[in-house]
């Protein structure tokens, strides 16, 4: 079901809700849209309802030309949570899902039950950023088969080929995928991360380049009592690629008694 709600700027934002049971927030990555989560919303269904968004810019969302950041989309997560009546939810965001993740626990802890954060990094000086090399290649014209190989090991492409909806949201206008990398780069929330009281589990791939799996211990030390687990082998979507396992040990530690 596609809902929309308004944003607090008069942004429509999409809204989709799946499922039946306790509400579970899903938080994409940058300049991606709800379909991010298609392949693996299902897993959660047996205890939770998923409810995704469009972020601004991308989707059937409003495309405002004017500066985005993650605290404006965790402001967008609460508008949706007000929107569709939920008072309190689990939230689990994954790439700039997991910044944005960050915020909405830090700025609205009141709203958030147990928190998950994947492939993520605190931001600022203090992260570990990837490499000029990468950066380079994610500027040549075949960047979306880059990006597709920083997603994915070979071999789990080669049996899954595609499509894959992890890779941008092709319908985005320039100025929303700027204000998207802009939001993602100029995230820091260093100095914030130990005002999270939300359980939180933070989840990340090995091999990960994109945002090297360093970042997940850096999360974790900042957040009281974080647990942590890396996935052997695993690059930027771990999530996809070692389903069933992430989605079982994350459906696992959203079902542990607070």
């Amino acid at each position: 079901m596609t809902d929309q709600v308004i944003a607090a700027d008069g942004t429509a934002l999409a809204v989709q809700r799946q499922g039946t049971g306790r509400p579970l927030v899903l938080l994409a990555g940058q300049a991606n849209d709800h379909t991010w989560w298609d392949s693996t919303r299902g897993d959660f269904h047996p205890a939770h309802s998923t409810i995704t968004m469009d972020y601004r810019g991308t989707g059937a969302s409003g495309k405002p030309d004017a500066p985005y950041s993650t605290r404006l989309f965790a402001d967008d997560v609460v508008a949706v949570l007000d929107g569709l009546g939920i008072e309190r939810a689990d939230v689990y965001g994954t790439s700039m899902g997991g910044r944005v993740a960050q915020w909405l626990a830090i700025r609205h802890p009141e709203r958030v039950d147990r928190l998950v954060l994947g492939c993520a990094s605190p931001g600022g000086q203090h992260a570990v950023e990837r490499s000029a090399e990468v950066r380079r290649a994610l500027l040549r014209p075949d960047a979306a088969e880059t990006l597709a190989d920083l997603m994915y090991t070979p071999g789990w492409r080669a049996a899954h080929p595609g499509p894959y909806r992890t890779l941008g949201d092709a319908s985005m206008p320039a100025h929303a995928r700027k204000h998207h990398l802009r939001a993602s780069n100029e995230h820091d929330a260093w100095d914030a991360l130990p005002r999270i009281t939300a359980p939180t589990l933070v989840l990340h791939g090995e091999d990960d380049q994109l945002t090297p799996a360093v970042n997940a211990t850096l999360i974790a030390q900042r957040i009281p009592g974080a647990r942590v687990h890396v996935f052997p082998g695993a690059r930027h979507a771990y999530f996809e690629e070692c389903r069933p396992e992430a989605s079982d040990l994350v459906a696992d530690f959203l079902a542990r008694p607070a």
